[in-house]
């Protein structure tokens, strides 16, 4: 009360924004973000690890390409930002390049990207960064604009992250956070592994309110030699093969609890590549002397590369499929696409098990998950879409799917494909949001649906207040959410046998 009496609650919001600890007292370092800002200065970064690398080892130099959000496909566009102020926003537009379009690294500096010893089989994931959050721990506050010092091996993606925007945060609010690999390959001296990392940005600084810009994923892979002393090839990138792939969320208030605008929208392009295999830093000749880069006519000295045969490799699909299970563990039954799960069940004879979203169902933090209402994808997938007896009956008797509504609403136009765009309808049709779970017959007959709220407030009712007889709760199970659950699996598939049958 003293604190909000001094400073008045926009001066206490940007106070707990720093106040990282919660003491009501700001330390060096809690307050160096503002003496860098009103200086003008950074400090050279005392985040070392513990082994500092070799400054005459190899080097390795990445770019950054990266093309802004397409301010219209943001679903708040479509009535020209009415209400929105042009202040909200302005980190999100004026955000129009990579921060640093090229950075010059140590190769040693990726031996984080290096495998434990064991872990060493391939497609068999470890966390890089482990994820510290999850359905009981809640989430990371909002109200934050500087990240908290990188640590370990955060440092070097908190360093590749930050050639887009100088404040990435390496650890998202939402879980699942950290960063997973595996290896995709290997051979005498080389690994190539595969990576995903959630990490979002804030694009605002005071005296605006927090924008935090959260792209679905971070994936790529990396070549690299088992002693971390060369890297062949490096690439980061967030996919942009879905209409949607970005979440936003900003504050309209200096408070935990004040107003929250969330939108969705397209980033086109955002990824680091390395120009190159990783080259000496310093190049000496064959009697230990330190030679010029340069051959005499001024051209920089050419290295040859020996080619790397591979003695064990798996595809990249099947190593991005590992990193999501990971991340994801109701990945253990397949989702495919919205048209292909329709031809599996067919060929299967099996019901559709579909999840229509406004937000993604496996990006780091689906849209649905911000907004005030209980249903949402992240709560789906931490709960029940993970437990054992839901995987074992998905499995047995659904072929499963998860769609954008944007996606099948563009499905739905396209007169090209009568039958799709009659799949998309049906499904359309049950839509509410944000969240709908629909059974349906291979034809899209739907034959069974509810939607994520109303199946949340149901299940955290009591049985005996449960009016509605459609669904029973089950005493097999402690957890109501899986009994439910299981219960309208097995509704569906009890509505659809006359179908079927025939």
């Amino acid at each position: 009360e003293l604190a909000l009496k001094s400073l008045g609650s926009e001066g206490l919001f940007l106070f707990s924004s720093l106040d990282t600890n919660n003491d009501l007292y700001l330390s060096p370092e809690e307050f160096k973000p503002i003496a860098e800002k009103l200086s003008g200065v950074a400090p050279v970064s005392e985040f070392e690890e513990e082994e500092t690398p070799d400054p005459s080892g190899e080097i390795l130099s990445v770019v950054a390409k990266f093309q802004p959000l397409v301010m219209e496909t943001m679903t708040k566009s479509k009535d020209g930002f009415l209400g929105i102020s042009h202040v909200a926003l302005s980190g999100l537009r004026n955000w129009t390049a990579p921060t640093t379009p090229m950075s010059v690294m140590l190769a040693r500096q990726f031996k984080a990207f290096l495998p434990p010893k064991n872990k060493l089989d391939l497609g068999d994931p470890w966390w890089i960064i482990p994820s510290e959050l999850n359905i009981f721990t809640g989430y990371l506050s909002n109200n934050r604009f500087y990240p908290p010092p990188p640590k370990g091996k955060e440092i070097i993606i908190h360093k590749l992250l930050s050639m887009f925007h100088p404040r990435p945060f390496v650890k998202t609010r939402f879980a699942p956070q950290g960063a997973v690999a595996c290896i995709q390959a290997v051979s005498t001296f080389y690994y190539t592994i595969a990576f995903r990392i959630h990490a979002e940005f804030q694009l605002n600084e005071p005296p605006d309110f927090p924008f935090w810009f959260s792209p679905g994923q971070f994936t790529g892979h990396i070549v690299l030699s088992k002693d971390s002393s060369h890297v062949r090839e490096f690439k980061l990138f967030v996919p942009n093969n879905r209409s949607l792939n970005v979440d936003m969320e900003w504050l309209y208030g200096a408070s935990e609890s004040s107003n929250m605008e969330v939108d969705i929208g397209y980033l086109p392009q955002m990824e680091l590549e390395s120009t190159g295999p990783s080259v000496p830093s310093v190049i000496h000749d064959e009697n230990g002397n330190v030679i010029d880069s340069r051959d005499p006519s001024g051209e920089p000295i050419q290295f040859v590369f020996e080619e790397i045969t591979w003695q064990q490799e798996i595809p990249w699909e099947e190593a991005a499929r590992k990193l999501e299970v990971a991340m994801y563990p109701f990945k253990k039954v397949s989702y495919l696409p919205f048209t292909q799960a329709f031809e599996r069940a067919k060929a299967e004879k099996k019901l559709v098990h579909s999840i229509l979203l406004w937000g993604a169902l496996d990006d780091h933090k689906p849209l649905s998950a911000s907004l005030s209402v209980p249903g949402s994808g992240r709560t789906l997938r931490e709960t029940v879409l993970e437990s054992s007896p839901i995987l074992a009956l998905l499995n047995e008797s659904f072929i499963s799917s998860w769609s954008l509504v944007k996606e099948l609403e563009e499905l739905q136009t396209n007169r090209e494909n009568e039958f799709y765009s009659k799949l998309a309808d049906l499904h359309l049709e049950k839509y509410n949001f944000p969240v709908e779970m629909i059974i349906c017959l291979p034809n899209g007959t739907v034959v069974h649906h509810i939607n994520a709220n109303y199946f949340l407030d149901i299940t955290s009712m009591k049985p005996e207040d449960v009016e509605s007889s459609i669904f029973s709760f089950s005493t097999n199970f402690e957890d109501p959410s899986t009994a439910t659950y299981l219960q309208f699996l097995k509704e569906g598939l009890q509505r659809a046998k006359p179908y079927l049958q025939t």
